[in-house]
């Protein structure tokens, strides 16, 4: 260690321009990163849609509709002609309309009113349309430059479309709000203008070349690239700090800069990485998922905040010995109250915190585990374009939802039983099919390949269903289960399906499989860590205890409040919460065990708070802030409640850290003492009066 610490100090220029160098090349190298804005393909391998997804892909050259157009006031045949200007629009793949249902040169009056309805009602026209992936944001707006502001466009890939023109602006709005107010926040706890720019620094150029590396993961999810810069930052902040601080507190006592700075290295090394790992474990349990959005943010997280850790013991350090004269002469007197008799106020709540918590905690924890999910973009913010037409078709048609069914080729007459079966279905507007739109009679290989094409692939036949159900929600999966049980009567295991509604099931089935997989994980990762920290049997428990209620308090807020929340939100907040705030209780127990060797509890907590406070604080508000300015920024509604529940969650886990968590450390002194190795508690002569009991 001792070399390393000297290698820093002495080759500090290199290590400087290396960092710089290697942020300019993550810059440019993020530039080239593919961002991937459509979820389904963060399905796994082995889900039901993603094969369905395969088996279309190799036996249609189509894909299925993921678009509705309205056109308002044509006759049948505008609308024929309209269906093939909109045919016409670079990466539209297919259109299909009424005349792909029935007959439209008979009067329609003599078709099924409900399948006519669901595509030509009032004199409006409504087509299904399929955008080419990857064209959604082009293609998106070329259809709304073509049909005008009184028509509309909505659907799965004009909601992906609008998603990305949003993300990048969003993100730049972010940093523009968090950046002044984390300056702010560090100014106030620091005692030098200069510190906050160290700081800013050394975080900004671990971001900047993690971004970059991401060049090397081939492609990241837009919530990855939305929520990774903001997350480090916040979740990192804390390491720069130390090593600043401890670099102030060496000085104090070494009037030789660099030999201040050696010894700053030695000791922030094993405390920031106990700092690190605890976080970094939290980050790496997503890995876990198997729903792959987690392993893609789990990976970009825990790469951060390594590279935040290597940034912050080695570039900060050679910045710091290369800018120590300015941040000398830039010092100020301090703007932050010392909050040494913190504890004097803290300790009167002791008592009602924890009778509190013991009232609150099994309905929090029943509560976070019945609390209700969304789990795609149907919630995007309505006064977008997207948002209104979406409500306009809503108006006109009602909600229409595509599907498809693949069943296995060869029996014309079972697939038109089936398609008959599906028709009776109550959610279900319309079924098309080469049973039902050619019939039985007239064999396939009679007719030409462009006929049969989107109908029947080498093995497969296609079935497409229209519902009248959103695409997810209890009727929506009750609907999609319906089919797939139909369909299973005729096939058996041989069918598979697909679409938006599909595709959200399946989410829904994963999820509920990942969240305690992933919660146990990350529960068990940090429970380790802290038990090779402390060498305490009884401390891990109460420190995980701690963080944990609040993370049910803060996810059962939507259940007690009847509000549904984005999974990735619940998902990411349960173990980003536990593994970026048990920092806080691993500080403050840290210098409780350190002052229990010299005094009673009472003073030994009441140093322990004061000691450490402020820095609890500053990072809580830090880690909170960013949460809101995520939350208040983003249109993107999985974002938005990943940034709420994790401001609100670092509130509640700085409460119960604060308030809690002193209370259970003198309330089980005895307990701590006896199951924690080499713990040497001070203990008072047997002719000294105790006059410290209780809590």
């Amino acid at each position: 260690m001792e070399k390393f610490a000297d290698l820093i100090v002495k080759r500090r220029k290199w290590i400087i321009t290396i960092f710089l160098v290697a942020a300019i090349i993550g810059v440019v190298m993020q530039f080239f990163v593919k961002v991937n804005y459509n979820m389904v393909d963060y399905l796994p391998p082995d889900a039901q849609s993603t094969k369905a997804l395969e088996i279309m892909q190799d036996e249609f050259t189509e894909a299925m509709p993921n678009t509705s157009v309205m056109i308002r006031d044509l006759s049948v045949m505008e609308a024929v002609e309209y269906k093939a200007k909109l045919a016409a629009i670079e990466g539209v793949e297919q259109v299909m309309w009424l005349d792909d249902m029935i007959d439209i040169k008979e009067p329609l009056e003599m078709a099924d009113s409900q399948t006519v309805e669901s595509f030509y009602k009032n004199g409006h026209a409504l087509f299904s349309v399929t955008i080419t992936k990857g064209m959604e944001k082009q293609t998106t707006a070329a259809i709304q430059d073509q049909i005008g502001e009184d028509n509309a466009v909505a659907g799965e890939s004009p909601d992906l479309a609008t998603v990305q023109t949003a993300a990048g602006a969003e993100v730049l709005n972010a940093m523009a709000i968090l950046l002044p107010a984390i300056i702010l926040i560090l100014i106030l706890s620091t005692t030098s203008w200069a510190e906050p720019i160290l700081f800013l620094a050394a975080i900004g150029v671990s971001i900047l070349i993690n971004m970059g590396t991401n060049l090397f993961l081939g492609e990241i999810s837009f919530m990855t690239n939305s929520v990774s810069p903001i997350l480090q930052m916040a979740c990192s902040l804390d390491y720069a700090i130390f090593v600043l601080h401890s670099f102030a507190a060496k000085r104090k006592v070494n009037s030789d800069v660099e030999e201040a700075m050696r010894q700053t290295i030695k000791e922030s090394m094993s405390t920031v990485a106990a700092s690190c790992m605890t976080t970094l474990f939290g980050f790496l349990a997503l890995v876990f998922m198997n729903f792959q959005i987690g392993a893609d943010l789990g990976i970009n997280l825990a790469k951060g905040i390594i590279l935040s850790f290597l940034s912050c013991i080695i570039f900060l350090p050679a910045v710091t010995l290369s800018m120590y004269k300015f941040i000398d002469k830039t010092q100020h007197r301090e703007l932050m109250p010392s909050f040494r008799k913190v504890y004097r106020i803290l300790s009167k709540i002791a008592i009602p915190v924890i009778l509190l918590v013991a009232v609150v905690i099994f309905p929090a924890f029943r509560g976070q585990g019945n609390t209700e999910f969304v789990y795609g973009n149907e919630n995007l913010d309505p006064s977008s374009r997207t948002g209104r037409d979406s409500a306009i078709i809503k108006e006109e048609f009602g909600q229409s939802t595509v599907m498809v069914l693949l069943v296995p080729r060869g029996d014309v007459v079972k697939e038109k039983e089936l398609c008959d079966d599906l028709l009776q279905m109550k959610q279900v507007t319309g079924v098309m099919a080469y049973a039902s739109a050619v019939g039985t009679a007239i064999p396939p290989e009679y007719l030409g390949k462009g006929v049969t094409s989107q109908f029947y692939g080498e093995n497969y036949a296609r079935i497409i269903l229209y519902t009248d159900t959103n695409a997810e929600g209890a009727v929506a999966f009750q609907t999609v289960q319906e089919v797939q049980d139909q369909a299973a009567l005729y096939y058996g295991d041989t069918t598979y399906s697909l679409g938006q509604s599909v595709n959200l099931y399946d989410m829904k089935t994963l999820v509920q499989q990942d969240n305690s997989r992933v919660n146990l994980i990350a529960v068990i990762a940090i429970f380790v860590v802290l038990l090779l920290t402390f060498r305490s049997l009884s401390l891990p428990i109460i420190l995980i205890l701690t963080i944990e209620t609040g993370i049910w308090i803060n996810l059962s807020i939507p259940y007690f409040t009847g509000i549904t929340i984005n999974f990735m939100g619940y998902l990411v907040i349960s173990t980003v919460q536990l593994g970026a705030t048990v920092d806080y209780a691993i500080l403050l127990t840290s210098h409780y065990l350190r002052d229990r060797q010299t005094m009673p509890k009472r003073e030994a907590i009441s140093q322990a708070m004061g000691d450490t406070f402020r820095s609890i604080l500053v990072s809580a508000a830090i880690l909170s802030i960013a949460g809101f300015v995520l939350y208040t920024t983003t249109s993107n509604p999985s974002i938005a409640d990943i940034g709420l529940l994790l401001g609100r969650g670092t509130i509640f886990s700085l409460i119960m850290v604060t308030c809690f968590l002193p209370a259970m450390l003198t309330m089980l002194d005895p307990l701590i003492r006896k199951t924690t190795l080499r713990a040497n508690f001070y203990r008072k002569k047997k002719k000294e009066i105790d006059s410290t009991g209780g809590i």
